[in-house]
């Protein structure tokens, strides 16, 4: 096994990050959308050797020992072996040395265990014999393995995992696989220890199958690819799986493949694409829409995005073509980004991803720059104009500019910093060289490369759908990072995160950072504690499936895991779990939860923030309850109540508690018809204002002289 199962745990006061230490280099990960039967979260990481597969979480494995107690006790206690003699044993059994081929049957427990984090149940190495550069699913919302049929129309769905992989010799697989995990006796097989290519990928050994995609004379810069039913005016047609790659051959290209579910196992020859897009500049992502399948979203980094359909043809129909899909697609949108100023030239774009279903765009730019296209006018506000109306085969130049909605990313202003840094000395004025001179010329020489240091700059945008609840639409959530791992930032629900910078724009005094979790970006902090020293290579994102109710709970933490890819580690952070953002308004959560057993021991490490904080002091200046700074009620005998006297009675004395000399002083103003009574020396005998007098002088200190003034 490549994969070490236990991961090390460290808590920070935001997150709690799970660190997975892999003995190969990663080059690309992936979240398969559909869970296994036994409610694992799969995970597909590509390698220098193949692809691996991890089955995170869902009911465990039984082991051989409950296998072999369980089937004794249903069996005789003491096995008796019988021989029978026959004739026909001196005749060698015909075909002795074809074996059957192997069929796994793993059995699982009853339950799921609750466990503070999903446990790695199976691992399993498909080897390629060379290096895998990419992975691409089916863009689609994550759903049990009995819901993916019913879902996609695809029956092969719930029982069987696809995917494409991309390798560093200019190869393209389309590989099938059980979603069941592997048992261990069928990893422990004698004849995969005999033969060391007896378990590669394509031999059939685990259930799989490949298939070669071939046309290209480079390796693809990237894949995805989506589950297409052609259009009913082609005749019935089967779904199929549309498999895109671009690649920097000449100027850039475009390559797409479909292929049905029933291919063969054995293959004579490499699949060709149907269609061969050659483009003017290379592409840096590629991804697939949601809900209108046939369209595929490309992005140039320093052009613009653009939409493209493969099954809208801008060319007259050909009467002789074959297949379900034209020969030639056509380019529906161009998406422009904002320019770098002062220069004439645009911005860089790191990513852009489909959000709100497929009617929205997604982009990240280089200078910590995000903002959102509205293509179908699917703002939360007033809508709009709707530019998909004028995306009609024949059209061309189709664009939009304007953001409905933009910002930056916190922590970015260097980055934004270095696009304005302005030109000196542009009319070329002879200017002696000073040391001013000399600090202006060095700006002016590092401004001509911004665009250079920009294009540098690395980042990417992952989207991942959210089970809807009830009748309320589903959402959306979306993580972003540029740079490395100090700007990781994840948006929990898109549409309430849309809303509220729209308020904010019209004066609603949203921030960025602040407001209720839903309604705002949050950044990840303290990654470094989880990636050791390692940089960060891609982001991606996970159902949190362990929080049960908690997913969309908006009083508890992230509906997501951030799924952070090192060199050769992978961090799951769970955002929001004992530490700051738990709650809406920052309210903070400081319940310590075990993360083990009574009794267990571990070797994480824990990182706890401060905790010498002053408990709160209560002073209570109640009458009745002891202890306070005022007497208690006097004890007054209780009385029949005659005409409303009683209640008077009990209000004066309540009015009357207090402090002890307050009862003297109404009694010393009250009016005298003794005049020889002096009142002013009774009150201050009551105050005790003499006694404070003579107490203050006798406390004088020896240094200072007592001075006496004689009355008279």
């Amino acid at each position: 096994m490549s994969f070490d199962a236990a991961p090390r745990i460290r808590r920070t006061a935001q997150n709690t990050q799970f660190t997975y230490n892999l003995s190969r280099r990663v080059n690309h990960v992936q979240a398969y959308p559909v869970q296994s039967p036994q409610g694992a979260t799969v995970l597909i990481y590509a390698h220098e050797n193949g692809v691996t597969l991890v089955w995170r979480g869902g009911r465990r494995l039984k082991s051989p020992k409950t296998k072999a107690g369980q089937s004794k006790a249903n069996g005789t206690p003491d096995d008796v072996i019988m021989i029978i003699d026959s004739d026909e044993d001196d005749q060698p059994p015909a075909k002795a040395q074809s074996t059957p081929k192997y069929a796994d049957a793993p059995s699982f427990e009853d339950a799921i265990e609750q466990t503070p984090y999903p446990e790695i149940i199976q691992t399993l190495d498909l080897a390629l014999g060379t290096s895998v550069l990419h992975v691409a699913v089916v863009p689609m919302a994550p759903c049990a393995a009995k819901d993916a049929a019913e879902n996609t129309g695809v029956p092969v769905l719930a029982e069987k995992m696809v995917f494409a992989v991309s390798c560093v010799t200019k190869d393209v697989y389309l590989i099938t696989l059980p979603l069941t995990p592997p048992s261990p006796e069928s990893k422990a097989r004698t004849e995969l220890r005999s033969d060391l290519l007896a378990g590669k990928a394509g031999s059939g050994a685990w259930g799989e199958s490949l298939l070669l995609l071939g046309g290209q004379s480079r390796h693809s810069d990237g894949l995805a690819m989506n589950l297409v039913k052609p259009k009913e005016s082609s005749g019935p047609q089967q779904t199929r799986a549309v498999v895109a790659a671009h690649s920097g051959q000449a100027s850039g290209t475009l390559l797409l493949w479909e292929v049905p579910f029933e291919f063969p196992s054995k293959q004579e020859r490499p699949l060709e694409p149907f269609q061969t897009e050659f483009l003017p500049h290379p592409l840096s992502s590629i991804s697939f829409n949601p809900t209108h399948n046939t369209q595929l979203l490309t992005v140039a980094t320093n052009q613009a995005v653009r939409v493209y359909d493969l099954a809208t043809s801008s060319l007259p129909p050909d009467p002789d073509a074959v297949g379900p899909f034209p020969p030639q697609g056509s380019w529906l949108l161009s998406l422009y980004q904002p320019f770098a100023r002062p220069s004439s030239s645009r911005k860089p774009i790191l990513d852009a991803a489909w959000i709100s279903h497929g009617r929205a765009v997604f982009a990240l730019l280089a200078d910590g720059m995000w903002g959102i296209w509205d293509i179908d006018g699917v703002s939360p506000s007033a809508p709009g104009a709707i530019i998909s109306n004028k995306l009609k085969p024949g059209v061309q130049g189709a664009a939009l500019t304007a953001f409905s909605v933009s910002g930056y990313v916190e922590g970015t202003s260097l980055l934004r910093s270095m696009a304005s840094q302005p030109k000196e000395n542009q009319l070329g004025e002879f200017a002696p060289m000073t040391p001013h001179t000399r600090r202006q010329v060095t700006a002016s020489l590092g401004s001509a490369n911004t665009l250079d240091r920009l294009s540098s700059v690395r980042g990417g945008v992952k989207k991942i759908a959210l089970p809807q609840i009830g009748r309320s639409q589903q959402d959306e959530s979306l993580a972003l990072w540029i740079g490395g791992q100090d700007h990781v930032c994840v948006i929990p629900a898109v549409s309430l995160f849309w809303d509220a910078q729209l308020r904010r724009g019209h004066g609603g005094g949203v921030n960025l950072f602040s407001g209720a979790q839903p309604t705002r970006m949050v950044k990840l902090l303290d990654l470094a504690t989880g990636l050791l020293g390692e940089r960060c290579c891609g982001v991606s994102l996970v159902l949190d499936t362990s929080s049960g109710e908690r997913q969309m709970d908006q009083e508890g933490g992230l509906p997501v895991e951030v799924l952070i890819q090192g060199e050769t580690r992978m961090v799951v952070v769970r955002h929001g779990e004992d530490g700051p953002g738990t709650k809406i308004g920052g309210v903070v959560d400081r319940r310590r939860n075990r993360l083990f057993s009574r009794g267990e021991r571990s070797d994480a490490i824990i990182v706890h923030g401060k905790s010498d904080r002053v408990a709160s002091m209560t002073y209570n200046l109640s009458t009745v309850k002891s202890g306070s700074l005022r007497l208690k009620q006097l004890s007054t005998p209780q009385h029949d109540a005659v005409d409303g006297k009683d209640d008077s009675q009990q209000l004066a004395a309540r009015m009357r508690n207090g402090f002890g000399f307050m009862n003297n002083l109404d009694e010393a103003a009250d009016a005298s018809p003794d005049l020889n009574r002096d009142i002013e020396a009774e009150m201050l005998d009551i105050m005790e204002i003499d006694q404070a007098l003579d107490s203050m002088e006798d406390s004088r200190g020896s240094g200072r002289k007592k001075v006496f003034f004689e009355e008279g």
